[in-house]
């Protein structure tokens, strides 16, 4: 497994970094065997955020001790200068450090700049003084966004969705990074679920010189799947290439990701699956999509009050109403047996 250096932080890691999103999931004792197996594995990069429920607390009682080991990346959804300054003392608390390595501002939805008002950069600035934070970072999932905070010049690391799925424009980002000499943390190398290859996954990240991407790791088997590339590190070869661009032309065309960011629906509708669900029927074990928990969430669908949240909050723009119907009228086919998966 090669290693990347993130830009000016001067952080270098293996390209095989820990998304610790799903770890709130699971107990505390199981998130600090998975997590301690990660670092004992060859892991030294992990992505958590203040928005992950107990996530961080997780990482501060694995690491208590080996802190000085390894790098720890959070995020701040604050708003305001007081929500900044008590977010990052939560932080650091419960991760149970004195620093934080990359602190970002997560899911922005303008590039937050000194003097803009906001006071939320200085903010960023007066930690690292105090030497709180080691640098700092941003994550977005609009493209614009994503753009002129790498341009500003203010940022260290910018996270954002990366996978063999993403547009050119998206990869046109990658370089801009690269070309900024800013690195770049890969966010939803899976595509929130719909790539099913690790192996392919992991070999695409291989041929950035200044990604990292963070996979989402749940359970101890999909860690060991992950740790198996430490030392056999997939090759983009032509097999793997000829693997990818037969799913880029399955995958053709707007889809929901699954980020997540337009809920809650008012509806009660869960769109962040209902409006990729057929998809997810195709890609995965179809029967655990088709039970009837499931048909009572996709039924909910024609409950759509056409209100437009989740279009406004959608950071790709997509229709989500129009991609809700579509999965809908899918998937009744489906259950009718009038389509085959």
């Amino acid at each position: 497994m090669k290693k990347v250096t993130l830009g000016t932080t001067g952080i270098t890691v293996p390209q095989n970094g820990f998304g610790a999103l799903p770890i709130q999931r699971v107990s505390m004792d199981q998130a600090v065997e998975i997590l301690r197996r990660a670092y004992e594995g060859g892991m030294t990069f992990f992505d958590t955020a203040r928005a992950y429920s107990d996530s961080e607390e997780k990482l501060g009682q694995a690491f208590e001790g080996i802190r000085k080991d390894l790098y720890i990346a959070t995020k701040t959804m604050a708003r305001t200068p007081q929500e900044f300054k008590s977010q990052l003392e939560t932080s650091l608390k419960l991760l149970k450090t004195d620093y934080i390595d990359i602190y970002q501002f997560h899911c922005v939805d303008v590039c937050y700049r000194p003097g803009d008002g906001t006071g939320m950069y200085e903010c960023m600035l007066e930690a690292k003084e105090q030497g709180k934070i080691r640098h700092i970072g941003a994550t977005a999932h609009k493209l614009n966004v994503a753009e002129e905070c790498v341009r500003s010049g203010l940022y260290e690391t910018l996270q954002y969705p990366l996978s063999y799925l993403s547009s050119e424009k998206e990869l046109k980002l990658v370089e801009l990074c690269r070309e900024k000499n800013m690195g770049f943390i890969a966010m939803k190398g899976l595509a929130g679920g719909l790539i099913n290859d690790s192996k392919a996954a992991c070999a695409y990240m291989s041929q950035f010189d200044n990604v990292v991407p963070i996979w989402g790791v749940q359970r101890m088997e999909e860690l060991e799947e992950w740790l198996s590339y430490m030392n056999d590190a997939p090759a983009l070869d032509a097999e793997v290439l000829a693997y990818i661009e037969k799913e880029k032309k399955e995958l053709n065309g707007e889809f929901c990701r699954g980020c997540g960011y337009c809920m809650p629906c008012p509806a009660g509708i869960q769109i962040n699956n209902c409006a990729r669900m057929s998809l997810m029927v195709r890609r995965a074990p179809s029967a655990g999509w088709l039970n009837e928990e499931w048909q009572e969430n996709m039924k909910k669908i024609e409950e759509c009050l056409d209100c437009g949240q989740c279009m406004k909050k959608c950071p790709y723009e997509l229709n989500t109403p129009e991609l809700l119907r579509k999965n809908y009228e899918d998937y009744k086919q489906i259950l009718a047996g009038n389509i085959t998966v």
